[in-house]
């Protein structure tokens, strides 16, 4: 989808920034953003804030809007064309399409929201000096696997066999989530099954290698489970398996719970970071940051389509409910 389909309306500009470095006559500068799939809330999130600090779309910034729904190859095309464009930032979305910005160029500034394992997957030299031309925002996916297992643990009494679902084709960080969640798990006594997604058909197969072996179903992040996120869950529902992901996405079209860093929040903190950029600072001058709201949510409609009482202690804690 191109740049018109998502600008927002826009008011009057505050003070108008001024970039740093020079620009070519008649050229506006340009940020490159290249998303998994569209989320709404989120890119609204970031158009706010860039005007917020005085950016706005078509008179003193553009923005080129890009979506690879899930597939590596359309990541490469659509990061070759930033460079072509020669656009001032790239801004991505989740570790892998991150690592492959970092192989498309060396140069152009580049800010990453949802990395998940920015260090252990060799995005940046440490949280604290990024180095090179890469920064973003970590989203703490591994470091709270061991409470998603827990809450599906208050959700099934006696859970005993957990599956976590991971596309490992496309995103190294899928790899990684699945040890975190066996060692979690593990810790728990609790058995894992491990289904390794390679290729979108592979989702049903793996449901059907799945029937009476699990209780509950972990979903790793990932830009291709989420692009199949509809199939996902309803193949969840058939096996009445209740499920957790770390994006509210998934509670928000039919799985039963999610927990994890508040999307929009990090949109509005990844804007911050390119007015940073373009007025002048580099990116391994600042510091990838952690995340600083979580969510909790909780699709009731879901759990009673699955026959299953939410725990009142667990309805409290929610920051949200959908009914």
């Amino acid at each position: 989808m191109r740049r018109r389909d998502f600008i927002a309306g826009v008011g009057s500009a505050a003070a108008w920034p001024v970039l740093a470095r020079a620009q070519q006559p008649g050229k506006l500068p340009t940020i490159g953003f290249l998303g998994a799939n569209m989320n709404r809330r989120a890119t609204a999130a970031f158009q706010r804030r860039l005007r917020e600090l005085g950016w706005v779309e078509g008179r003193n910034i553009a923005v080129e809007y890009r979506w690879t729904e899930g597939r590596r190859e359309a990541a490469t095309d659509f990061l070759a064309e930033f460079v072509r464009l020669k656009v001032d930032v790239i801004h991505t979305t989740a570790t892998a399409i991150a690592l492959e910005a970092k192989a498309a160029t060396s140069i152009i500034p580049i800010v990453a929201t949802f990395i998940g394992e920015p260090v252990r997957t060799g995005l940046v030299a440490s949280l604290a000096r990024p180095g090179g031309n890469i920064t973003g925002l970590a989203s703490q996916v591994s470091e709270a696997a061991g409470k998603r297992v827990e809450l599906l643990r208050e959700v099934v009494p006696g859970l005993r066999r957990l599956a976590i679902m991971a596309s490992v084709f496309f995103d190294p960080e899928s790899v990684l989530q699945i040890g975190d969640v066996q060692a979690a798990a593990g810790a728990l006594g609790l058995q894992v099954i491990a289904l390794e997604i390679w290729r979108t058909e592979d989702i049903a197969l793996a449901f059907d290698t799945l029937k009476g072996r699990a209780e509950a179903l972990y979903i790793a992040n990932s830009a291709h489970l989420a692009v199949n996120r509809e199939r996902v869950i309803t193949l969840a529902l058939g096996q009445r398996l209740p499920t957790i992901s770390s994006v509210r996405d998934w509670a928000d079209e039919g799985g039963l719970m999610s927990f994890g860093v508040n999307a929009s929040d990090m949109f509005r903190r990844s804007a911050e970071m390119v007015d940073k950029i373009l007025r002048g600072t580099k990116p391994a001058d600042i510091p990838v940051e952690q995340p600083t709201k979580f969510e909790f949510v909780i699709n009731l409609k879901t759990a009673k389509a699955l026959g299953l009482t939410m725990p009142p202690t667990l309805l409290v804690r929610a920051d949200e409910v959908i009914e």
